[in-house]
């Protein structure tokens, strides 16, 4: 059994913004596994598929900062070890549409993969990172990540998402190194 976690902020407030792509691929994995519909669970929006096993996908409603709690209760009830964990989120310090796929290690500045880490208890949980850019230098970093993707970024996120979705399949199917070897570094700019 393996979780899939989507990190976003919810409310039609946030929708469509850098900070919520990991939702946007994670509701990408559910349409590719043929999940059944989302249903409100563990303080989040939840939905289970069958591919390689049972593959359940979560989408936490606690705001981005806080998602470690509604990973926590869905990886308790389940008794899931976070191994079987895989977060997916953006990243400011990876170029727009790119992937990076890592098995473990620090939450480089994200702060919701931080909290699922603290509340997980180890940084030996997967995270599938999509690159969103750095803010150009006159903007906040904070409005830059809950604004939205300009029309020339949109092509190159949905791709990103759609490529982001298919790295989660294999990672159930194919594991962690099957993941990185075919993924990391991809964009659609990149010709990969």
């Amino acid at each position: 059994m393996k979780l899939v976690v989507g990190l976003g902020n919810p409310g039609r407030k946030y929708e469509q913004t850098r900070h919520n792509v990991g939702f946007v691929a994670v509701e990408k994995v559910a349409a590719l596994a043929g999940a059944t519909p989302s249903k409100t669970r563990f303080q989040g929006e939840f939905a289970e598929a069958s591919v390689g096993g049972k593959l359940l996908m979560l989408w936490p409603q606690t705001y981005m900062n806080a998602s470690g709690r509604s990973v926590r209760e869905a990886c308790d009830f389940y008794k899931i070890s976070a191994e079987n964990v895989v977060v997916v989120c953006d990243d400011m310090n990876l170029a727009s549409g790119r992937l990076r796929f890592r098995g473990s290690g620090s939450a480089g500045g994200q702060n919701g993969l931080a909290d699922v880490i603290r509340l997980l208890g180890t940084d030996q949980v997967a995270r599938l990172r999509i690159g969103i850019g750095r803010p150009p230098t006159e903007w906040n970093p904070a409005d830059y990540v809950l604004g939205k993707f300009s029309k020339g970024e949109q092509a190159e996120m949905e791709f990103a998402t759609e490529q982001a979705a298919k790295a989660v399949m294999d990672w159930s199917l194919h594991g962690p190194d099957y993941v990185m070897n075919h993924y990391n570094g991809q964009s659609k700019s990149s010709g990969e």
